[in-house]
């Protein structure tokens, strides 16, 4: 059986979902509600996000929180990975401290 040969037959095959507990948000990167470092989400307090290409603390804060004036909690809980709130990288995951 081919690839789309399902296609031809008219069936719908399920698509499977990411096992990894991860989610897409609105801006096509990826966060994980409640876990950081290994830690339960009652115990720290926070979400993650994992920074893709074009993204800027101010429109992660905008996403999450609806205020891109809101950056400056994102760089704070974060400052050990980030030196200059201007340079994030794609692949970095991000402590995102909840409201």
């Amino acid at each position: 059986m081919g690839l789309f040969d399902f296609l031809k037959k008219g069936e719908q095959k399920p698509v499977e979902q990411p096992k990894t507990g991860a989610a897409k948000d609105s801006t096509g990167g990826f966060f994980n509600q409640g876990q950081a470092a290994g830690q339960p989400a009652a115990a720290t307090g926070m979400d993650t996000y994992t920074v893709k290409s074009g993204d800027s603390l101010s429109k992660i804060a905008k996403n999450f929180y609806g205020d891109a004036m809101q950056w400056k909690k994102i760089h704070e809980a974060n400052k050990d990975q980030i030196s200059n709130p201007d340079l994030i990288q794609p692949g970095w995951v991000l402590k995102i401290p909840k409201q």
